[in-house]
């Protein structure tokens, strides 16, 4: 029998996702047999413009929402997974002989990664990630380069820590996205298998769509539109401050006419913005078709989006779900899990780096 004697098993860690309206936080465990069980999750909202643009603007109102959702977490577990924004990581492959060792590989991703990164590389975290042999080439290797500005990472590292948490991963929002899609992405008839999927993001301000085909990323792009628009727009109608609008939106007691007159036409933009990003992906890429469209962040929640998306851009649409085959601890409300889903994605893969092969 093998045992790591001199390896240190990991210690535990919970996903904690910090976007501009929120912060998430989620913990998953083992549930024996290749299965998993949301064990608890947290959702604290953010003061306005703690975060723009995917900076922390206020490290301390940020740190404290972090402590309010620890406390309601419930957890003993100190140890996080974080993310840095899509936005701010420059990725990019490279093609190396394959068979090299670490350090070698280490200064000729250095050498590459000179070219095509606009800062000193004393400025900037970079990291890599062997993705397996060339197709077609077994003496070449691809190289997934990352790299992000130092202060990206430091303000995310300095939120933990100011609410006595300790940052043990710092992954990218979009690939933490990827690999609790790849769960969704199972279900889907044919397991998804050389199929377009688009998963469309809806955050508070950026709604991101990313393209998948085969658990690989072959288009993204960021539209400026999102869940603010309809929370502005209930501040304008109803005369209500941006919070009162917020905890409206999302517990509801709002006017009759609110579904008729200010829900649907959101939905009905929201829907033109998808199909605008799907006539950008067939005119820059081969591809003239997509599969199946994943929805997912804040605005995912609100019922009957799906239906919408999908009578206007005629392809199959669902609400991204990565729990639905996960079983549920006592503590966690199905029905409000259920609800939260697509605003968890990035929580989830987060969440899931616990269970990474040391």
């Amino acid at each position: 029998m093998d045992f790591d004697l001199f390896k240190p098993k990991a210690p535990p860690l919970f996903g904690l996702d910090i976007s501009s309206s929120s912060v998430k936080m989620l913990e998953i465990v083992e549930a024996g047999r290749g299965a998993y069980r949301v064990e608890r999750y947290a959702i604290e909202p953010l003061m306005r413009d703690t975060v723009v643009d995917g900076n922390i603007s206020n490290l301390e109102q940020a740190a404290d929402a972090v402590k309010r959702a620890h406390k309601r977490l419930g957890t003993r577990t100190r140890h996080v997974a974080m993310a840095v924004p899509t936005g701010a990581v420059i990725t990019k492959k490279i093609v190396v002989a394959a068979g090299l060792r670490e350090d070698e590989l280490e200064i000729q991703v250095e050498s590459e990664a000179n070219q095509y990164i606009p800062f000193a590389l004393e400025e900037v975290n970079l990291d890599f990630q062997s993705l397996g042999p060339t197709a077609g080439n077994p003496e070449e290797q691809e190289v997934l380069i990352a790299a992000t500005r130092k202060e990206k990472v430091e303000d995310r590292v300095a939120v933990a820590h100011l609410a006595g948490l300790k940052p043990l991963v710092m992954d990218v929002e979009s690939f933490a996205q990827q690999a609790a899609l790849s769960l969704v992405v199972q279900a889907l008839p044919g397991g998804g298998q050389d199929q377009n999927i688009a998963v469309v993001d809806v955050g508070a301000n950026i709604m991101n769509v990313t393209v998948l085909r085969n658990d690989q990323s072959v288009y993204t792009r960021e539209q400026a539109f999102g869940g603010n628009q309809l929370t502005q727009e209930i501040v304008s109608r109803y005369g209500m401050s941006a919070e009162e609008a917020e905890t409206a939106k999302r517990s509801g007691g709002l006017p009759d006419d609110f579904e008729a007159e200010v829900l649907r036409p959101f939905m009905e933009n929201l829907s033109q913005e998808v199909q605008r990003a799907l006539q950008f992906f067939f005119t820059s890429t081969q591809y003239h078709a997509v599969d199946h469209i994943l929805l997912a962040g804040g605005s995912a929640v609100i019922p009957g989006l799906d239906e919408v998306v999908n009578l206007r851009t005629q392809v199959p649409s669902s609400v991204a779900n990565p729990f639905a085959a996960m079983q549920t601890s006592s503590k966690v409300q199905l029905k409000r899990l259920m609800i939260d889903a697509p605003s968890l994605v990035v929580a989830c893969g987060l969440a899931m780096r616990r269970f990474d092969p040391q």
